[in-house]
């Protein structure tokens, strides 16, 4: 392992797995607000546990990433980052409408923004994947979600 040595080299190193962890646990913190099942109602795990279980596992592998990779600065941030920072913002506003809808337009924006080109793949990213997690979640995991544009559709 080398050490940095730039102040800059420093600061990078440890504010992205910091930024990580902070949304991880945010993350997470919203989870507790779910509501639980009642346990005579209970068939499988809380709807919140997957979700921590996922978030958890994200600081695990941040915290070995700080040990074992830990970040080397390369170059500086441009506005495909600052793109996909707009994109985790206007995704946190759509979850407000529908999370599904949210979902595909951060997909598919995302898509755009790194560079994919072909709209075919991009609709199918934006359209396909959140229709693929809700039925898994819905049909296979019996997760409901929250209600919204899309889910009061399907769930009357």
């Amino acid at each position: 392992m080398s050490m940095p040595t730039s102040k800059s080299e420093r600061y990078a190193r440890w504010m992205v797995p910091l930024g990580i962890v902070i949304f991880a646990l945010v993350a997470i913190y919203f989870t507790t607000t779910f509501k639980k099942m009642p346990p005579i109602l209970k068939r499988g795990i809380q709807p919140s546990d997957f979700p921590q279980l996922i978030c958890g596992f994200i600081i695990f592998l941040t915290a070995l990433m700080v040990w074992l990779d830990p970040i080397k600065l390369q170059e500086r941030a441009d506005k495909s980052t600052f793109g996909t920072f707009l994109a985790l913002f206007t995704f946190c506003l759509l979850v407000q409408i529908d999370l599904f809808i949210a979902l595909g337009a951060f997909a598919a924006g995302l898509s755009i923004l790194w560079g994919e080109r072909r709209w075919h793949l991009i609709a199918l990213v934006g359209l396909a994947m959140p229709t693929i997690i809700f039925f898994l979640f819905d049909l296979v995991f019996r997760i409901r979600f929250p209600r919204g544009l899309l889910t009061n559709w399907w769930y009357g």
